[in-house]
């Protein structure tokens, strides 16, 4: 038995210019929907139907096959159902099988889940129906508006700058609301009403058969497979994607990485590796603190093969310092660190995907929309949160760096016995910039070191 799902991602959107690599949680939406869609028992095969190589590219890497669509039905007026009909002609004939029930996924409903994409094709395959959909229940009432102005005349009635913008002016008097879903008299309570559903738009399922003959998606007997309204978002504007982005964190079941799925990690500085926080003493001389814990961390990841790196705007050789210390390389004074980090990972023959960046600010979304594993700490700028797929419980400074070791290498880290943090020549007291004379100390586990340049650049 077959069940085929079609995701359609063409990479042609007008309302958010590559609306479907935009990240969501760090996802891009494309490879949200093959993740949900590979993970529903019931599906054998996850196809993603584009004609836009990055697109192709991004669904690959997620686990998907690519069916290649042609401009004829690739434009702005192609029908989902063309996408779906040509991918499982192509699929058919690169397996040489046949396809028993075909779904269709839309990725631009990021909180899809796999109950959603399981729901929909149970329906079919055991549920006996002939087509499912899922859908949210709904309890507004539904007005739509009607033009009751005579055939020969408009209801627009002229336009007027308002604000430095034109409105469109309409005469009230000539158009009516009317209740769509209900009775305007009657406002029943809604324990009263019939039970509606609001179509989610975010996966169906079909016969194969029964599709090919229609040509639609809605045929025979139709299934309608709740899902919570909660969920319910399809990302057609910037400001829907503002708001997938937002909700992000609250619906996303939490995802922390493993050993198995990094190849590097690298770190910004400040407010990741510090609290984001310089004080300057009376001389000028500016002084950052670090926590131990983090240092503690970054040995165990360096001693698991992983390859580390320390990526910072900022030109204060205390950077250059910290990163001596712990024996991570490291490039800063960057400007685009996005390019840097590019670079970087093609020079060391590392897949961008294969890669946790830790960040804090907004001039680190650039990198986070470059790896596979954007992760904010906890004290991070809102934006930074809401564009990462993990985020800390610890804030910047204060450990963040230990916890991710932890997600990475086990809940339990035993302190090694030769680690840049606990060797003797390595020791706070003993370090070039630790020394006596220079390097206040506090009782919390966190080490405060100078950085010798005045009036640096803040990151």
């Amino acid at each position: 038995m077959t069940v085929l799902a079609v995701i359609p991602a063409r990479g042609g959107s007008k309302g958010v210019p590559a609306k479907n690599l935009a990240p969501v949680g760090g996802v891009p939406l494309v490879a949200r929907a093959v993740r949900e869609s590979l993970a529903a028992p019931h599906v054998t095969d996850v196809v993603v139907s584009t004609d836009d190589p990055d697109i192709a590219e991004a669904a690959r890497h997620a686990g998907a096959e690519v069916v290649l669509r042609p401009a004829a039905i690739a434009g702005d007026t192609a029908t989902s159902e063309a996408a779906v009909l040509h991918a499982m002609d192509a699929y058919e004939a690169m397996h040489s099988t046949s396809v028993d029930v075909v779904l269709l996924i839309q990725c631009t409903s990021p909180f899809l889940a796999r109950e959603d994409v399981e729901g929909v094709a149970a329906a079919v395959l055991e549920g006996g129906a002939d087509s499912a959909v899922t859908v949210a229940p709904f309890h507004g009432f539904v007005w739509r508006e009607e033009d009751t102005s005579p055939a020969s005349e408009s209801a627009a009635i002229g336009a007027q700058r308002v604000g430095g913008a034109t409105a469109l002016l309409v005469d009230t008097d000539r158009t009516s609301g009317y209740g769509v879903n209900h009775d305007a008299s009657f406002r029943p309570r809604r324990q009263d009403r019939p039970q509606d559903f609001l179509e989610t738009g975010a996966a169906y399922a079909m016969s194969a058969t029964g599709f090919r003959e229609a040509g639609h998606r809605f045929f025979g007997r139709t299934a309608l497979v709740r899902t919570d309204p909660a969920r319910v978002l399809e990302v057609d504007d910037p400001h829907d994607l503002a708001r997938a982005r937002a909700l992000a964190p609250l619906l996303d079941t939490p995802a922390l990485p493993t050993r198995e799925d990094i190849d590097a990690v690298v770190l910004d500085f400040d407010g990741t590796q510090t609290d984001d926080r310089v004080l300057i003493d009376a001389d000028g001389r500016e002084i950052v603190a670090v926590h131990r814990g983090d240092g503690l961390g970054i040995a165990h990841l360096r001693r698991s093969g992983l390859e580390l790196l320390i990526l910072s705007t900022e030109q204060n050789p205390v950077v250059a310092a910290r990163a001596r210390k712990l024996r991570v390389p490291v490039l800063h004074g960057i400007d685009r660190k996005d390019l840097a980090l590019k670079q970087w990972c093609e020079e060391q023959g590392i897949a961008p995907e294969r890669v946790l960046y830790v960040g804090n600010d907004v001039n680190d979304l650039p990198c986070f929309h470059l790896v596979g594993w954007p992760v904010a700490v906890a004290s991070a700028h809102g934006s930074v949160r809401a564009a990462a797929r993990a985020v800390t419980t610890t804030r910047g400074g204060e450990g963040a760096i230990r916890e991710i070791a932890a997600w990475l290498l086990g809940p339990t880290l035993n302190t090694p016995e030769n680690t840049p943090e606990n060797t003797p020549e390595n020791t706070p007291e003993n370090t070039p910039e630790n020394t006596p004379e220079n390097t206040p100390q506090d009782t919390t586990g966190t080490s405060v070191t100078p950085a010798t340049s005045h009036n640096s650049p803040e990151k």
